[in-house]
């Protein structure tokens, strides 16, 4: 094997695999990337045997072989290096000699036939999105997901494609969000729970690529397909709780209130709560938002009003502060509405600016009960 790449190119592609390659590995091929030549084209690998990416870059190389290379090393090597061409060549003593500008650097490699072999999607299905959509769907959605080992459906995103819309919810039992596109279907009716770790890495690097990403998924993995990258991964197996069940239908008591100033009276009331519960009230009445709290313990207490649009019967309704204000931050609107219907049951809110067209975006937050 040899082949001679940019070093700032490899560095960027391997930077992006990275995120697939766990801290501690139980079998020690997955500490490396792996190198496949097939003429000019390289095809480097990373995987956890959950979530395996792989990207294509074009290299100048005549040679066809595959090999793995520790990650670690690489990446804090190649780091330091200013942008310049560097010579890999695989030599007879088991190494790979990386050849710089000022040097050269043995590598010890492991056979390439050793590392994971890509999964085969069989009887799969494909949906082809924007890939604007997705990175959106997965921002407005993943910081709800869970972290409960003992219901692990709830640790991923759930993803129903239809003829009438695309629809991505996350919840953790005290937060839910349902995004859903009408201006974006799929001939083919399906669902699915998409894992947190492959979704936080097409987080990442979506912001960044245009275009089309091409889905495709049976009832045991996935795999996102994107310029010359592919992500595939394992589904979380089970059934996806009926979230459209805790989702009040009738909420007549409405408030509209500006996003950043909530935001801001809720972060400030917030640091005196108990720091257990952290629970804050909000009194609505008329056109004054007043939130509170009050940590008994230590006698701290705190109380701000706001001003809003209300409409409906004056309300008092409790919410853990954390919650509340991890949905408020995850929003980009200017303007916010809470619905309400009863003090136990949720609140729903929505962004009223700063959306796309054919974007409908539910974020709901338990209450919690408040000591009168």
């Amino acid at each position: 094997m040899k082949f001679i790449v940019s070093s700032a190119a490899l560095l960027k592609e391997l930077q992006m695999l990275g995120g697939v390659i766990n801290s501690t590995n139980t079998l020690p091929i997955l500490d490396n990337f792996l190198f496949e030549t097939n003429g000019s084209n390289l095809t480097l690998s990373a995987s956890d045997l959950e979530t395996t990416f792989l990207t294509r870059l074009t290299v100048e190389s005549e040679s066809n072989s595959s090999l793995a290379l520790p990650a670690r090393l690489l990446l804090d090597t190649l780091k330091t290096f200013p942008e310049q061409p560097l010579t890999f060549i695989k030599t007879q003593k088991n190494t790979v000699e990386i050849i710089a500008n000022n040097g050269k650097y043995a590598v010890a490699y492991v056979p390439g036939e050793e590392f994971p072999k890509l999964a085969q999607l069989s009887d799969s299905k494909t949906t082809t999105v924007q890939s604007n959509l997705m990175y959106n769907a997965i921002n407005n959605t993943l910081f709800a997901s869970g972290n409960d080992d003992l219901r692990p459906v709830m640790s991923g995103v759930f993803f129903q494609f239809s003829n009438t819309g695309l629809t991505f919810v996350a919840t953790d039992a005290h937060k839910l969000v349902k995004y859903t596109r009408r201006d974006s279907i799929s001939d083919i009716v399906s669902e699915f729970i998409m894992p947190k770790k492959p979704l936080q890495l097409l987080k990442g690097i979506l912001q960044d690529v245009t275009g089309e990403i091409t889905i495709q998924y049976n009832e045991t993995n996935a795999q996102f397909a994107f310029g010359d990258s592919i992500l595939t991964c394992r589904l979380i197996d089970g059934k996806y709780p009926n979230y459209e069940a805790v989702i009040p239908k009738e909420n007549p008591n409405q408030m509209q209130v500006n996003r950043v100033n909530f935001l801001n009276s809720v972060r400030r009331v917030s640091i005196f709560a108990n720091k257990t519960t952290h629970q804050i009230r909000l009194k609505i009445a008329g056109t004054a938002l007043q939130i509170s709290a009050e940590d008994f313990d230590y006698s701290n207490s705190a109380e701000e009003r706001i001003d809003c649009e209300y409409q409906g019967d004056d309300i008092q309704i409790g919410f853990n502060s954390r919650f509340l204000i991890e949905m408020l931050n995850n929003m980009e609107c200017d303007q916010v509405k809470l619905s309400m219907s009863l003090p136990n049951r949720a609140g729903i809110l929505t962004p009223m600016d700063n959306t796309t067209e054919g974007e409908d975006v539910t974020l709901l937050v338990m209450p919690v009960m408040l000591n009168d």
